[in-house]
């Protein structure tokens, strides 16, 4: 029996008063910000108390890292306390860069100017010996192991020519032991590092010697603070087993993937380094175990489907079997949901099954649908790469103003391949996100239409400096049928609205049927953004996006969105409150989302 005739109608309501709050909250803070960062920038700055004359880049250097006077030096003991701590400062400072031989002095300048700060660096010391030396299980003349050192040795980053230079000397000999602690040799020490430094000659010395200690094999899993799971979970997630070699990669692969298993709070990985239990040193895995049951209540609202509140249930043992049970009831104006799944536990390749039914009414653009949904699929999650392999069963009611009412079923099979790489998964600045996706279904297998719908997505974001972001984004959606009849709205496609085409309703591009608007065969829409930060955590944008949604290629007429908006990272996540408009009817619409848990 199909819950058609009991699921509640919700219809659109106009945005009340309490729902702009949020909107003129963000506006008046926005103002206030801009505000006080305009008075800063145009606020006097107050005349130097002297002037550093000396070449790029030291000049640079010196007026990022060395203070100058806070008051002008009036008078000679001034000027000698100031002379004395610019020489001891200012040495110590170049010395970092390779410059060991500096001439500094203070010059008198007329009374109405500040005294000049004259520092001729003098030659730069270049780096003229390397020696990287090794001792210990690494140290065996093995062909292995010597192509390993000859490897280390060429990746040392400080070559012979180079200037020499504090900081990368410190970074090459941390690089250094890195890469022979990264694999078998954990306990690995830098035994003697050392450099000497000619002044008269200009030139650098260089010695490294590095002790591997002995090669170091996994031993036994020691598991502690598991109270509800069996050891076995733990176990069969492990990438290695007994008498492997230690490699860091894996330990903190399996460290990670522990941490983000939601039978978890917390979790640490650690191996025994002792060299007395190198043959088999024990890996000790220290757990925290999470609330097995919670229960969450948020609201929120989005201009695409309106004020929203939601309850979500989640148990994550269900049947003392680890297995996560998800269920949410979402009550939006256009949208309502009533979900659940279950979830296998990822295994060693990052590899879960899951089983799931959905039940939603929507009413968008005089379209009202009515759908159920059951399916199960097999999901993998590989470093940056998700892929998911699924079946679905759906029946959708669909009923459009002044168009006509059917009832259309599928049983379709759905696959997906997404690419992210990026700098921040919340508040990206750098990077790019790729998702391919093809689905289908055939008459002779319980569905009403054959189609196959393929779909691409791909958004970019480059950062311009530091307070400025570039984003691109684009998508290509084909469903390959005979008609649109008969298969639903999930395979269609509409645009329209955030993170489509703005200046524009949500789902209001498509292919209009009576008085309303349904999904098409052919999608196409692309975006440009220009974000400027503020401050940390405010921003403002430009954007100018366009697209369309139609039954046939030659049918798609793109429409222009443009116009500007307010960026926050809030705490729950990325905000963001655009003004927009639609080039085809001219008109203004605000587009704007947010969320809040309880």
């Amino acid at each position: 029996m199909f819950i058609t005739p009991y699921f509640p109608r919700f219809r659109s309501a106009p945005i009340s008063i309490p729902v702009l709050m949020p909107v003129l909250l963000c506006l008046t803070l926005a103002l206030t910000i801009g505000t006080a960062e305009a008075q800063l920038f145009w606020k006097k700055k107050p005349a130097p108390s002297i002037t550093i004359n000396a070449p790029e880049p030291v000049k640079s250097l010196l007026q990022t890292h060395f203070q100058a006077p806070a008051a002008p030096l009036t008078d000679e003991f001034a000027r000698a306390a100031f002379e004395r701590r610019a020489h001891r400062e200012i040495r110590e400072l170049l010395a970092t860069e390779g410059y060991f031989n500096p001439t500094i002095a203070v010059l008198p300048a007329p009374p109405d100017k500040p005294p000049v700060l004259e520092v001729i660096p003098g030659p730069q010391t270049l780096v003229a010996v390397i020696s990287i030396e090794v001792k210990g299980d690494l140290a065996i003349k093995e062909p292995g192991r010597l192509a390993r050192i000859e490897k280390l040795r060429a990746a040392w980053p400080l070559r012979t020519g180079q200037p020499f230079r504090s900081l990368m000397w410190d970074e090459a000999k941390a690089l250094l032991l890195s890469s022979v602690t990264s694999e078998e040799y954990p306990a690995a020490q830098i035994e003697e590092s050392r450099a000497e430094v000619d002044a008269a000659s200009s030139q650098a010395r260089l010695w490294v010697t590095v002790n591997s200690g002995p090669a170091v094999r996994y031993g036994p899993l020691i598991i502690k603070g598991l109270s509800r799971y069996d050891e076995s979970l733990i176990r069969g997630l492990a990438p290695f087993k007994t008498g492997d070699p230690y490699k860091r990669d894996e330990l903190l692969a399996f460290q990670t993937k522990l941490q983000n298993m939601p039978q978890f709070s917390s979790a640490v990985v650690h191996i025994d380094t002792d060299p007395v239990v190198h043959q088999a040193a024990p890996v000790e895995v220290v757990l925290s175990e999470a609330q097995t049951q919670r229960v969450s209540i948020g609201a929120g609202y989005s201009s695409n489907t309106g004020a929203r509140g939601e309850i979500n249930y989640t148990n994550n043992n269900l049947l003392d079997d680890a297995v996560r049970f998800n269920s949410v009831l979402r009550l939006e104006q256009k949208r309502q949901t009533l979900a659940a799944t279950l979830d296998s536990v990822p295994n060693q390749a990052g590899r879960w099954f899951s089983l799931g039914g959905t039940a939603e009414r929507t009413s968008i653009q005089n379209l009202d649908t009515i759908r159920e949904k059951v399916g199960m699929g097999r999901n993998q999650l590989s470093g940056n790469t998700e892929t998911r392999l699924a079946i679905n069963w759906q029946r959708e009611d669909r009923d459009p103003k002044g168009g006509v009412h059917s009832v259309n079923q599928t049983l379709a099979l759905d696959g997906l391949l997404r690419y992210r790489s990026v700098d921040n998964p919340l508040f990206p600045r750098d990077g790019s996100v790729t998702e391919l996706r093809v689905a289908g279904g055939s008459k002779q297998v319980l569905s009403d239409q054959d189609f196959v719908r393929t779909y691409a997505r791909h958004q970019f974001w480059y950062p311009v400096g530091d307070r400025h972001v570039l984003f691109l984004r684009g998508e290509l959606g084909y469903t390959f049928a005979p008609s649109r009849f008969g298969i639903p709205q999930e395979y269609l496609f509409r645009a329209g609205g955030i993170q489509s085409v703005r200046g524009y309703p949500f789902q209001s591009l498509g292919v209009q049927e009576g008085s309303a608007v349904v999904g098409g065969r052919v999608l196409a829409t692309a975006t440009i953004e220009y974000n400027h930060w503020v401050t940390q955590n405010w921003g403002a944008a430009i954007f100018t996006d366009i697209g369309d949604a139609a039954d046939t290629w030659h049918r798609l007429d793109p429409v222009v969105g443009y116009g500007g908006g307010i960026r926050w990272r809030s705490p729950v996540g990325p905000l963001a409150l655009d003004l927009a408009r639609g080039h085809r009817d001219g008109k203004l619409r605000m587009h704007f989302s947010i969320a809040v848990a309880f």
